[in-house]
């Protein structure tokens, strides 16, 4: 039954997307306002798709950040991009560039004022993420990183970048961590298989600016990982007792 709802809802995902993908072209070269519409109707279409069809609901759990500050998120799947995207107010992604290349996906993330970078470019990728994030603070709006760069299992080690910390460092505004469990939900090759239930994203208590690098990598650590934990082995409770 699962894959049955599954593959029912890739078929409305594809259909959602190609067809807000060829109507909203014109959007391209209209505000940037519009793309940022269209993104967040694109994803409420989806999670409409995922409750319906999959049987798959979420929760957001904390106080949801006000504009201006760096998000940092755990990674699990593709769910956690359209989920933040959509609870946060006009979000600035950190993404690596060669997402761009994606033919309608990559043109529209570029529109939406995302902030692409180089991931081989090390030294220089960092500062124009930097000058990129400035930019888009003093917008008004937020700055939202995934700290270890990619998407991880639920049980992975963690392996946080310091780009994060520079980032942290150059703006000099709150980091607000976010913990998740969506990887217990949305898994199998490519993401395909999404399993019933309800997946939690969680914000958690805000770090303010002026740490040290070490201090905040070390802190933004911790109460992701920690917090991550127990939604995930909460999580799991859940999916045993409906196994059972």
């Amino acid at each position: 039954m699962t894959v049955l709802r599954s593959t029912i809802f890739f078929l409305w995902f594809a259909t959602v997307s190609v067809v807000i993908c060829i109507v909203f072209l014109p959007a391209l070269i209209l505000p940037r306002k519009i793309t940022v519409w269209m993104s967040r109707r694109w994803s409420a279409l989806n999670f409409w798709g995922l409750r319906v069809f999959a049987g798959l609901r979420f929760e957001v759990r904390g106080t949801t950040p006000p504009n201006g500050v760096l998000v940092a998120s755990k990674h699990m799947s593709m769910w956690d991009t359209m989920a933040l995207y959509m609870v946060l107010d006009d979000p600035a992604v950190v993404l690596k560039r060669s997402l761009l290349w994606v033919p309608f996906y990559g043109w529209y993330i570029l529109k939406a004022g995302s902030i692409a970078i180089d991931r081989e470019g090390k030294a220089s990728a960092l500062r124009k993420m930097a000058v990129e994030a400035k930019r888009v603070i003093a917008q008004g709006r937020s700055v939202l990183i995934f700290p270890e760069g990619t998407r991880k299992q639920p049980d992975a080690p963690p392996d946080y970048k310091g780009g994060v910390a520079g980032l942290y460092g150059q703006l000099g505004v709150a980091c607000i961590p976010v913990a998740l469990n969506s990887g217990l939900f949305w898994t199998g090759p490519a993401g395909f298989v999404k399993k019933p239930g309800n997946v939690v994203l969680e914000f958690l208590e805000p770090i303010p600016p002026g740490l040290r690098p070490r201090e905040f990598m070390r802190v933004l650590e911790e109460r992701i990982e920690q917090a991550t934990a127990q939604l995930v082995a909460e999580g799991r409770k859940l999916l045993d007792a409906r196994n059972h």
